[in-house]
């Protein structure tokens, strides 16, 4: 007697297959390059592992690099320079803004991913704060988005630029948000110790110097006021008392700081700023401390981002 083999019934697919997912059509994407820092603040040292796995859902060439301090500039210059139709950016705000002003607007596409603590720019970008969603978000509806945005020495920007005392709250906003009440408490009493200190100079395209405590520079990508790249949204505040300082900072980092009754707003594309001392600023949420001379530069097109048209999002509404 002879036996006899029963065919194999047919195999479901792996959930890979199942979930197949398909490429945005607004633009080819053949190689994919990401640059995946698993020490930054919401980033850990699964990332570039769980990075891969999602690219396996998508027909195309990709690389993934993890960066490393030591060598981590050598390692973005080397990506800049292969050319991937995209590279991702999966780190700090820091290491995301430097990746987009080195390829500034002729390199390759950048999509900076939500690996940071205030993520303003992926945010604004994609709308959300899981880098995981975002990654998806690009890959199949993305289209070359212009971003515009300031530069100031060697610093660029593409959301917002606080610049003044009240600049010195918001790393105390930022720990009481992260819950590092400790830490709020050190930086809460320092921005107490220079809070109005002394007032800066500003000059907007040239005009008559006027003092403020601060000004706050809006980049058309997340300006209500504006539905063209014409400049930089300025608005100079003068808060009364630290309180009011305090929450005039954190409403334009966090919210629609237009709400204030104390606010005007005027476009411009080069601004003066003077002080008697070294200015504080926070830059797309990462603070900073800048010359007590200093030029910011309207970029109209400073580099081009992966990112859903924000335009046809409200054509389909």
């Amino acid at each position: 007697m002879t036996d006899t083999l029963t065919p194999a019934e047919p195999t479901a697919p792996d959930d890979a297959t199942a979930q197949a997912r398909v490429l945005t059509p607004h633009v080819s994407i053949a190689r994919i390059a990401v640059l995946v820092n698993p020490l930054s603040g919401s980033v850990g040292s699964r990332a570039a592992s769980d990075v891969e796995a999602i690219l396996a859902d998508y027909d195309c060439q990709a690389e993934v690099v993890e960066l490393s301090g030591e060598t981590m500039d050598a390692q973005i210059d080397a990506a800049l320079a292969d050319a991937p139709d995209v590279l991702f950016v999966l780190a700090g705000d820091g290491t995301a803004r430097a990746v987009a002003s080195r390829a500034g607007a002729n390199g390759p596409l950048i999509a900076p991913l939500p690996g940071g603590t205030m993520n303003m720019l992926p945010k604004a970008l994609y709308g959300t704060t899981d880098w995981k969603a975002a990654l998806r978000t690009a890959l199949e509806t993305g289209s070359p988005q212009f971003v515009s945005g300031g530069r100031v020495e060697e610093h660029a920007f593409y959301c917002a630029g606080i610049f003044g005392s009240p600049a010195l709250w918001a790393p105390a906003r930022e720990a009481m948000r992260t819950g590092k009440l400790d830490l709020a408490w050190t930086y809460g009493r320092r921005a107490l110790r220079r809070a109005f200190s002394g007032k800066i100079r500003v000059e907007l395209d040239g005009g008559k110097a006027r003092k403020t405590e601060a000004l706050v520079l809006i980049s058309p990508m997340i300006s209500q006021a504006m539905d063209d790249p014409v400049g930089l949204e300025a608005a100079a505040m003068n808060p009364i008392d630290a309180a009011q300082a305090f929450r005039l900072a954190a409403n334009a980092l966090f919210s629609d700081w237009r709400q204030d009754p104390s606010v005007v707003t005027r476009p411009a594309r080069r601004i003066r700023i003077r002080a008697r001392s070294r200015i504080p600023a926070v830059l797309d949420g990462e603070p900073t401390l800048l010359p007590h001379d200093m030029v910011v530069t309207f970029m109209p097109k400073a580099f081009r981002a992966l990112a859903p048209d924000p335009a046809a999002a409200e054509d389909s509404v």
